[in-house]
């Protein structure tokens, strides 16, 4: 039973994008139609390129932001504005998850690679505003994005979190690796599981793994 391995939690860290909804959304979908969009213009390369920079700068750096920032010295606030201005209509609220969420003890952030007031939308589309003591962007790690272990040392500094006392719930397996060393119990929430050291469990529906836990 994973229950008696969250005895000991009182900060829970949930990442946004296909964490707090589930990938059938497809929000991604129009955020890497926007990514590319800004990279061609800001570049000024042909599709074809800005869709290779973008796959490539996620793969290198954690974040295509991060990549543009690094080697580009691209402004990160008018990317993060284009991106982000997505329809959320495929959103549903899930008032399960919410009172999931409600009921665990302790302090709960959410904590994501883009930019805190597109997580806002997302978390009121969901129904699931009111529930978090803090939401964190990119923007509050001073633009580092997970996987840097950096990043996460920011923000869960400036956050107060006892990370041997937290658990965190993610999608991207690479984002677990740096909670996992700082002591922290990790989730991987996607369709598929993968077998890592660095991954505690794995689970394909959010909702019902937080109810199990309850």
């Amino acid at each position: 039973m994973a229950k008696q391995h969250f005895t000991h939690v009182t900060g829970w860290v949930f990442d946004l994008d296909n964490t707090l909804y589930p990938p059938e959304a497809r929000l991604f979908d129009q955020i890497e139609v926007r990514m590319t969009q800004f990279v061609m213009e800001a570049l000024g390369v042909d599709h074809t390129r800005a869709n290779h920079l973008r796959r490539h700068y996620w793969h290198t750096y954690g974040t295509t932001l991060a990549g543009l920032m690094r080697e580009h010295d691209v402004d990160p606030a008018p990317y993060l504005t284009h991106v982000h201005d997505i329809s959320l209509d495929h959103l549903q609220v899930d008032h399960t998850l919410a009172a999931h969420i409600r009921a665990l003890p302790g302090r709960k952030i959410v904590y994501t690679n883009g930019c805190a007031p597109y997580a806002e939308r997302v978390i009121a589309a969901r129904g699931l505003s009111g529930l978090f003591d803090a939401v964190y962007g990119v923007e509050h790690a001073g633009f580092l994005p997970k996987p840097e272990a950096a990043a996460f040392t920011a923000i869960f500094s400036a956050d107060g979190l006892d990370t041997t006392r937290a658990a965190m719930f993610e999608d991207d397996p690479r984002n677990l690796a740096a909670p996992h060393a700082m002591g922290m119990r990790t989730v991987h929430v996607a369709p598929d599981p993968l077998a890592a050291d660095h991954i505690h469990h794995h689970t394909d529906d959010l909702t019902g793994f937080l109810g199990r836990l309850l």
